[in-house]
């Protein structure tokens, strides 16, 4: 079984959050249709709606409900993306203009707030308490990641811990969300929830890696996004704390990043980072918690929900966009 395979078996039922997400995005101001519309149209790869629609399977149950709930995640995706465009001054998300750039600061950052009161808004007619005691709490530590990310913009002295510390709070806890209020909302077991939820956990702690080591190896077609973007924005990731604390380029790649860097100073930094072993040992790292990921549905095989997700899985840890 492939990745293709799996999002075709769910293509019907992505379809269904699709004209979900559609619906929950109008409204009586035209702008803000117009600007909510014009990130979902940019399109993405739907994974945390997805890991919803598989993690829902296993109980069997509700499943319009399911579908509901997926579409909540993937508005709160959305608006955490429109504020990190604005923090991050970024022109091109998904190959195509971000909503800062085509609408300006001030209507992106009110877009973003429009679409996190539109995904508590669908969940309404989701009747699980836990859900929204579970998702709102969710999303206070989402915001704090990205005030610790803002707090550490050019901080070549950060600690690992500190940045594993972010992306589990920026990334991996919606992914963690998406698998176990999928599961919970489908019937799925209490055993079953908690199995799924370190899943997803585990699994979007890689994909963010993954996602920073495509800052440097990247293919910008592919990518949708500038190479080397993170790392002018000031956003240090993985490949290059370990070039700074472990290589011997550690002091040039420090006096190189600073809040008035040049573009002739990050390439020098991707140049270094590409040479030295960051690259692979960010590699290996999301590798570590892949396996971590596998061991937590370990007790729910064999069964096509854990089929499934470890072909996500493994689709995540090896993409190239």
């Amino acid at each position: 079984m492939e990745f293709l395979d799996v999002y075709q078996r769910y293509k019907p039922e992505l379809a269904q959050v699709e004209a979900i997400l559609a619906n929950a995005v109008q409204s009586k101001n035209a702008a803000v249709t117009s600007s909510s519309l014009h990130l979902l149209e940019a399109g993405g790869k739907r994974i945390r709606p997805l890991f919803a629609l598989v993690c829902g399977q296993y109980g069997g149950q509700n499943r319009n409900k399911v579908y509901t709930l997926a579409a909540a995640m993937e508005l709160v995706h959305m608006a955490s993306l429109v504020h990190d465009d604005v923090i991050d001054d970024a022109s091109m998300r998904r190959g195509h203009p971000t909503v800062r750039a085509e609408y300006g600061d001030r209507p992106a950052m009110y877009v973003g707030d429009y679409l996190f009161a539109k995904a508590i808004q669908l969940l309404c007619s989701v009747s699980y308490a836990e859900v929204h005691t579970r998702l709102s709490n969710a999303i206070v530590k989402m915001v704090e990641g990205e005030i610790d990310q803002i707090e550490d913009f050019y901080n070549v002295r950060q600690t690992f811990r500190r940045y594993f510390r972010r992306i589990q709070r920026k990334t991996a806890l919606l992914h963690e969300m998406s698998c176990a209020l999928g599961a919970l909302v489908g019937g799925a077991d209490r055993a079953a929830v908690r199995a799924m939820g370190r899943f997803g956990r585990f699994t979007g702690m890689a994909f963010q890696i993954i996602d920073d080591v495509l800052d440097f190896v990247g293919d910008e077609r592919v990518v949708g996004k500038r190479v080397g973007g993170d790392l002018l924005q000031g956003n240090l990731t993985l490949p290059v704390l370990y070039t700074v604390k472990r290589t011997k380029f550690g002091a040039e790649v420090e006096s190189l990043i600073h809040s008035e860097m040049t573009e002739d100073a990050v390439e020098r930094v991707l140049a270094i980072v590409r040479q030295t072993d960051g690259i692979a040992y960010a590699r290996e790292i999301a590798e570590r918690y892949m396996k971590k990921a596998v061991q937590a549905i370990s007790g729910i095989q064999p069964t096509r929900v854990y089929d499934e997700l470890m072909v996500i899985g493994e689709f995540i840890n090896q993409r190239s966009f």
